[in-house]
């Protein structure tokens, strides 16, 4: 153990490496710039892989890539940047995280740089997973460690929040020793990682389930540190990250103006907010002040957390159900009626219950004849990924095909890819449709190809917008090879194929080819859906 004055930026790096990770990638944007930019200066030295990316979600859709093959992940991103990794960053609450996963988001209050003033506490909240705020480059090395810790814990990724004071200011941090990389182990269920809806509502209500162990832990995380003995208990004061700081730095004015004890105080820095320990603090206050960095985060809260005359009725204390839709049955409860499963005793109504209709290719389908030669093609190569994307193609996950092992979000398929091969995963394959390559792809794509990533992307190319009803692509199918060749991918990397059955296995033999090709390939896979071709005809 030893000190090393750091920036707050440095602290996060620095805190990430010794927490063992296997990658971190970035989009730059002040005041997180600085983060990426030690860990490239390590990669560059030998160090675990470090990558600007081509913007936030691609960033974050490689980190997941590392987390499934069992490895560490950071991914770094100013305030604004959690709105363009919203998609994959939401959606990731619900995978069965593997390898420990932190986002390191760098609020600029005030706005010194940016285009806005945003709170990235709001995001952990909605995404309903741990945030931990940092006040001082310590707590900022320290809590990056840990957030690694808990996110493996949880199996959820974990949001570390950091603000430009904090980033951009240097003190002296005492260093702990280093712990090793995970080894590779993907995820032993990829259903985890397989958002159809009949694996997403499973999945989210087990992350339903894990909110009170991971109230449990905020609750009594020592950051979170309640000062009451010899308080003055009629004036309460909650603070949050450098809150925490300004607080203390007038505390001697505020006793010597003000005289009489120093205030009742809760600090918080563990995040889903520590409940019963803002009621101790307010239980006897006639006034409580927030000091909290950026937006009213905690105030807007404690209306809801502090004894109320109202009994309010709900989702949250379970009168009403916290997943799924309400209907009039599940409404009955909070109306203090008698279920209907009771009345039907009484021969009131019968209502019989519907067998399962599991969803499927369509028959003939050309994803079908896609599936098969993919299988055909990959057989026996280990270790090996498949992530796919949202489509008609994300069918290829169940039965009979079972050839996905993860969907997370529109174009999540390339980027972790990319992240899985960074990993360790020697044969890394994405599968994406024409459409959502056009809508998400592309960019997960050029980073793919400013790294010379090992992977096979595989794009579905039936020329239609399938699963919503057969609209036209953005641009026509002819078009995608002049793209992709545009994007620097080269031309004998590029395979086209016919999505038939007899080619199966003249195709599998050719993708094999470029599956084993140490470097990106891209292989697309082209016949029209038979439902856009008679559509198109009628």
């Amino acid at each position: 153990m030893h000190n090393i004055a750091l920036l707050g930026d440095e602290a996060v790096a620095l805190g990430s490496l010794h927490a063992g990770i296997s990658a971190s990638y970035g989009y730059p944007g002040t005041p997180s710039t600085e983060i990426l930019e030690y860990l490239i200066a390590e990669y560059e030295k030998g160090g675990p892989v470090a990558r600007w990316c081509t913007n936030e979600k691609t960033a974050l859709e490689a980190a997941l890539g590392i987390s499934f093959a069992g490895r560490r992940a950071l991914v770094t991103m100013k305030h604004v940047g959690m709105n363009v990794a919203a998609d994959p960053f939401i959606n990731s609450g619900l995978l069965g995280i593997n390898g420990g996963l932190v986002i390191a988001a760098a609020d600029d209050p005030g706005m010194h740089s940016s285009q806005n003033e945003q709170d990235s506490r709001f995001y952990a909240s909605f995404a309903m997973v741990p945030c931990l705020e940092p006040r001082n480059q310590q707590e900022a090395y320290a809590m990056t460690r840990e957030a690694f810790e808990v996110s493996e814990r949880f199996h959820v990724p974990v949001l570390l929040r950091i603000t430009t004071r904090l980033a951009h200011a240097r003190a002296a941090v005492v260093l702990e020793n280093p712990r090793d990389q995970n080894r590779l182990s993907k995820a032993p269920d990829s259903t985890q990682w397989t958002l159809l809806p009949l694996y997403a509502r499973r999945n989210y209500e087990a992350l339903i389930e894990k909110q009170t162990n991971i109230r449990a832990w905020s609750g009594v995380h020592e950051v979170n540190k309640l000062e009451l003995t010899d308080r003055d208990r009629n004036f309460a004061v909650i603070t949050a990250g450098l809150g925490g700081n300004y607080y203390e730095e007038n505390l001697d004015d505020f006793v010597r103006f003000r005289g009489g004890a120093v205030p009742a105080r809760l600090h918080i820095g563990a995040y889903p907010m520590p409940e019963a320990l803002i009621q101790q603090v307010c239980e006897k206050a006639e006034q409580v002040l927030v000091i909290e960095e950026g937006q009213p985060f905690i105030e807007e809260r404690l209306r809801g957390i502090l004894p109320q005359k109202i009994s309010v009725l709900g989702k949250l204390e379970g009168t009403l159900n916290r997943t799924g839709e309400l209907d009039p049955d599940t409404v009955r409860k909070g109306l203090g009626l008698p279920q209907r499963s009771s009345m039907l005793t009484q021969g009131i109504v019968t209502v019989p219950s519907l067998p399962g209709r599991p969803p499927q290719l369509c028959q003939g389908c050309p994803h079908s004849d896609s599936y098969e030669t993919i299988k055909q093609a990959a057989a026996g190569l280990e270790p090996l990924s498949i992530t796919a994307d949202i489509g008609c193609y994300s069918l290829g996950a169940l039965p009979p095909y079972q050839g996905v092992e993860s969907i997370v979000c529109m174009g999540a398929s390339v980027g972790m890819a990319k992240g899985a091969s960074d990993a360790g995963i020697t044969y890394a394959l994405g599968i994406i449709g024409d459409s959502t390559f056009l809508h998400s792809g592309i960019p997960g794509l050029i980073d793919a190809v400013e790294a010379n990533a090992p992977i096979t992307l595989i794009i579905l190319d039936n020329s239609s917008v399938a699963m919503t009803g057969c609209q036209k692509p953005m641009i026509p199918s002819a078009r995608l090879r002049e793209l992709i060749l545009g994007l620097g991918v080269q031309p004998e990397h590029l395979l086209e194929l016919e999505a038939k059955k007899q080619c199966i296995e003249e195709n599998a033999v050719l993708l094999r080819e470029e599956i084993r090709h140490p470097g990106v390939s891209v292989a697309l896979f082209k016949r029209e859906c038979l439902e856009a071709a008679r559509k198109r005809r009628s």
